[in-house]
């Protein structure tokens, strides 16, 4: 999400002016490729650029194509066969196929209305994109994008007939995986390949603490692009460093960041009746990440008195507790323990178990 914001940031800081603009999409990778499916650059024909599409290799080509496509106003697919030897990026270890969609962006252009709306609607967002097209499809052509409206159902723009029964059919599945996919649709002599891109809304940070060591955390949150909500004595913390938080709440008060599955909770008030409380309370939430600070025996302590209380946690709600937070990577400092927390949190979400890439066998992304 981070990426998209920068790319529309530029895009309205120039989209009055005479350049016209392009964006860039990587739609497909086979085997290896530091950025994946849905990765984008805005590029101005002035040579102005935002976002990226791989780890350098491939920008400058791309910004050319882009040059060329705003030029003609044509659409484009670009295939990148990192595995050649004369290919460009030949040396950075890439070793995969990739395919860039080219798309010139016009006053008519949806696309970027569409990735506003992702911004702006903390929900799940899908947009279906046109990557190949043999035959004629009313409506339908190369680069052409639709928006799924999840509330009505609805496939925005897209003709109603077999196209889109297909187009709705690979949504349902996108979003039973929760991961974008490219599909292949062919009827008579028509063919057309369409990636299908799941823009889950950005991570959600709630933090319970008011002490000096929250704002390693807020930077790199801020960093992350991690919505914040923070709930503490906010007297206690200087005005300057919560700047980016979305959301505080009065220790005291009544009002409490709303959770979500994207939610990632951390406990960290170093006032134990404080963690007690709020640890009662966000089990009840559906926060698949809720981590205290502080030694397994606290922890264990805050088990024993809950017991007391007739509280007791189920398999699947311990689960969600991690008590210790963190990674085990050596932390002590406030902005070293921020990391460790911020790595485990990551993981979790990713179904990953955190450990040294150079011990993982197999590719270091999911292929299909």
């Amino acid at each position: 999400m981070k990426e998209i914001k920068s790319i529309l940031k530029l895009y309205n800081a120039l989209k009055h002016s005479d350049e016209k603009c392009a964006i860039a999409q990587v739609v497909r990778v086979e085997e290896s490729s530091y950025r994946r499916e849905g990765a984008r650059m805005l590029v101005f024909e002035s040579g102005v650029f935002e976002g990226g599409i791989s780890g350098g290799c491939l920008e400058g080509d791309a910004l050319q194509r882009s040059q060329i496509a705003i030029l003609k106003q044509e659409p484009s697919i670009v295939t990148y066969d990192t595995s050649k030897e004369k290919e460009i990026g030949v040396g950075l270890g890439c070793n995969g196929i990739i395919d860039v969609l080219i798309s010139p962006i016009s006053d008519s252009s949806p696309l970027m209305a569409m990735l506003e709306k992702c911004t702006l609607e903390r929900e799940e967002h899908l947009i279906v994109t046109v990557t190949a097209l043999k035959g004629s499809l009313d409506s339908v052509a190369l680069g052409k994008s639709f928006y799924f409206d999840a509330k009505t159902g609805g496939l925005q723009g897209c003709p109603s007939g077999d196209f889109q029964d297909f187009v709705l059919e690979r949504i349902a599945e996108v979003r039973s995986r929760k991961k974008s996919g490219t599909y292949t649709y062919e009827k008579g002599e028509v063919t057309a390949r369409v990636f299908v891109e799941l823009i889950p809304p950005p991570y959600h940070l709630a933090i319970y603490g008011d002490n000096y060591d929250v704002y390693p955390m807020l930077e790199l949150a801020h960093i992350m692009d991690w919505e914040v909500s923070l709930t503490g004595n906010i007297q206690k913390l200087k005005k300057e460093k919560l700047a980016t938080v979305a959301n505080l709440y009065p220790k005291e008060g009544e009002a409490r960041p709303g959770i979500d599955h994207r939610t990632a909770a951390i406990l960290m008030a170093h006032d134990y009746k404080t963690d007690l409380s709020n640890l009662k309370e966000l089990i009840k939430s559906p926060a698949p990440y809720i981590g205290s600070l502080g030694p397994r025996k606290r922890f264990e302590k805050m088990l024993r008195d809950l017991k007391t209380e007739g509280v007791e946690f189920s398999r699947e709600e311990m689960a969600r507790i991690y008590a210790p937070c963190g990674l085990e990577i050596g932390a002590n400092t406030p902005e070293e323990i921020a990391t460790s927390i911020f790595s485990e949190i990551l993981s979790a979400f990713c179904g990953k178990p955190g450990g040294m890439l150079r011990d993982k066998s197999g590719p270091i992304h999911e292929r299909d």
